[in-house]
């Protein structure tokens, strides 16, 4: 079995969709993103093609395709249809495998279930994404406590957005977790352009080493 991560966030729409497309690329991954709330816009699965460069054939498609922008709880409903637990399970694959969640960690797919407790059986690395900007500590800090008390594995926190020291350090110092690095927000995204700007933030062999 190759490298596996999982990707997840403080939040939604804070960038982790841009950070997996950047990883995928850098480790010559697979991209899943096992359910996928709202079809009407770009998904992020097609977000990825277009910011990795990569070939259709390396990403797989969605356990769930689910038709309303909203919580997948309620995205499933509205499909009249029920996220099952057993559909979202990891493929074995020889090459590495990004994984991305949907918004934060206590996301609900259903009246019992939430993306954290689908994390804790997976028992695979997990990148925390954080934003840097007002608010991130609490939250990042909450989330840290949350996979610590679900025994998620975690890999690391990779910061997006402008550089705040004091923030970052904080966050460190407080939640014990090793920080990757930052993706700094681009004005205008393209493959070439993303692929450098990871390279010149993030340590690639990190990754290669430290996951399973």
């Amino acid at each position: 079995m190759g490298t596996r991560f999982v990707v997840t966030g403080t939040d939604t729409g804070i960038g982790k969709t841009i950070f997996s497309a950047a990883l995928t690329f850098n480790l010559g991954a697979t991209y899943w993103k096992p359910v996928q709330s709202g079809l009407d816009d770009e998904t992020d699965r097609e977000a990825v093609l277009r910011l990795s460069g990569l070939s259709p054939k390396r990403t797989l498609p969605e356990a769930y395709r689910l038709a309303a922008p909203a919580s997948p709880h309620l995205a499933a409903r509205l499909d009249g249809i029920s996220i099952d637990p057993a559909r979202l399970v990891p493929p074995d694959l020889l090459a590495p495998l990004i994984i991305e969640g949907a918004g934060g960690l206590l996301v609900p797919l259903s009246d019992d279930l939430v993306y954290a407790d689908i994390f804790a059986r997976w028992q695979i690395p997990t990148i925390l994404c954080a934003r840097t900007t007002l608010g991130t500590i609490n939250h990042t800090l909450l989330s840290v406590e949350a996979m610590k008390h679900r025994d998620i594995p975690i890999f690391g926190i990779a910061f997006i957005g402008e550089e705040n020291q004091e923030t970052q350090r904080i966050i460190a110092r407080m939640s014990g977790t090793r920080i990757l690095g930052r993706l700094p927000w681009m004005a205008d995204i393209s493959a070439e352009g993303l692929q450098q700007t990871f390279s010149a933030n993030f340590d690639v062999t990190v990754f290669m080493e430290g996951a399973r």
